[in-house]
């Protein structure tokens, strides 16, 4: 490798180091686990995120994650159904793809998302008690769906985690304070 390419290949690095850590207290931080599975025919999974309320209604959808190509128009799109809980509270009524919401299926491997605490899809959220809920499901494989429960507003942030058992890892999902959202 040549001193140039060194160079390139560490401002690179540097760059992609620098905005990973630029999560700010006050935005809402995800981590989703796709486990790697030893199984003959892998395909990775369509996943579904999004918040709920008490009454299992959903009030926001945060990601969908999906093969957005296939060899036919629409084949894609043909399984998100298989995310049932999610297909039922809120992907039936969606056109997509959502901008900002949906993208393709990910790798196994741990995946951070971030989003803004100025997104109108958390602005909405009136008192209540809520769950953050996480479904995944694998075209020759399992399904699982894991809720994690939290109150908002909250005086202090809310660290949620859970683990799944095939199709999902280790989940977690922090919630920032209400205080440090009115400061903004």
């Amino acid at each position: 490798m040549s001193l140039l390419m060194l160079k390139r290949f560490l401002l690179i690095v540097g760059v992609a180091l620098f905005s990973v850590g630029r999560a700010r207290s006050e935005d809402w931080q995800a981590s989703v686990e796709i486990p790697r599975l030893n199984v003959s025919e892998y395909h990775r999974p369509y996943v579904a995120i999004w918040i709920q309320d008490e009454k299992r209604k959903c009030v926001a959808n945060l990601a969908v994650w999906y093969q957005l190509t296939r060899s036919g128009e629409g084949e894609g799109t043909k399984w998100l159904p298989d995310l049932r809980q999610w297909w039922r509270r809120s992907g039936r009524s969606l056109q997509m793809p959502v901008d900002g919401i949906s993208g393709a299926t990910r790798p196994a491997g741990k995946h951070e998302l971030t989003f803004d605490d100025q997104d109108k899809r958390f602005s909405g959220l009136s008192a209540g008690k809520y769950s953050v809920v996480v479904e995944a499901s694998r075209e020759v494989g399992g399904r699982e769906l894991i809720e994690l429960p939290f109150t908002w507003p909250s005086d202090k942030p809310q660290k949620l985690s859970a683990s799944g058992k095939e199709e999902l890892g280790e989940i977690t999902f922090v919630i920032p304070a209400t205080e440090s959202l009115s400061q903004n």
